[in-house]
């Protein structure tokens, strides 16, 4: 198994890693605003749900297919950047009731963990992380490779649930004022839909300047 200094200089560089805002922060902060805490924390266990996966595909070697696999690395790019646009998409596209006091579309628990999940399934950065930034830490000196790259992710995911749940609760907190006003309401399904469609560009941009 890996150093006690390892895994102490792994989680500082994820948690430097996962304070930056990418997609699965902008969807729970969003869902956070638009329907409150527990919409925000439901959305935080998609998400990691979705990191399950990548380090599932870690450890039993997906992520080594991809990265020789041109082909099968950029359709999950733009499938993951279709996605993001699609949610901008949608969010321009909605219209904030009238009144002072709108009431938000409230989303199903079921579908805010849905959408938590296929969020953090295709998103770059999660994918980028796992396939190449985990895998410097492991060591074959110290044992199995598949059982610290497990430990890495389990790390991972656990970090990342406190980062990401700070951001529900924060963002849960401050937007009661947005939720009362219908203009501000609107406008922040205008800025969630931008932010959407701008990550969605920088998805699938990702690594056309390796080129």
């Amino acid at each position: 198994m890996p150093e006690i200094s390892t895994l102490a200089l792994f989680a500082a560089a994820t948690m430097a890693i996962l304070i930056v805002p990418g997609p699965a922060v902008v969807y729970i902060v969003t869902r956070s605003v638009a329907q409150g805490r527990s919409a925000g924390l439901v959305s935080v266990l998609g998400v990691h749900a979705g990191s399950a996966i990548h380090m599932v595909a870690a450890t039993l070697g997906i992520s080594a297919l991809l990265a020789a696999s041109a082909t099968a690395f950029t359709i999950v790019k733009y499938v993951g950047a279709a996605y993001l646009v699609w949610l901008g998409v949608r969010k321009l596209m909605s219209r904030a009731p009238e009144g002072d006091a709108p009431e938000p579309l409230q989303a199903s628990r079921t579908r805010l963990f849905t959408e938590g999940f296929v969020v953090n399934v295709l998103n770059p950065k999660t994918a980028i992380f796992f396939l190449a930034f985990l895998p410097q830490f492991a060591d074959p000196s110290r044992g199995p490779i598949a059982p610290q790259i497990v430990l890495f992710g389990v790390v991972w995911i656990v970090l990342g649930m406190a980062s990401d749940g700070t951001y529900a609760l924060l963002a849960s907190a401050l937007a009661g004022r947005l939720r009362r006003s219908a203009r501000a309401a609107r406008r922040l399904d205008i800025g969630s839909g931008v932010v959407y469609l701008g990550l969605g560009a920088v998805a699938a941009l990702t690594g056309e300047s390796a080129k």
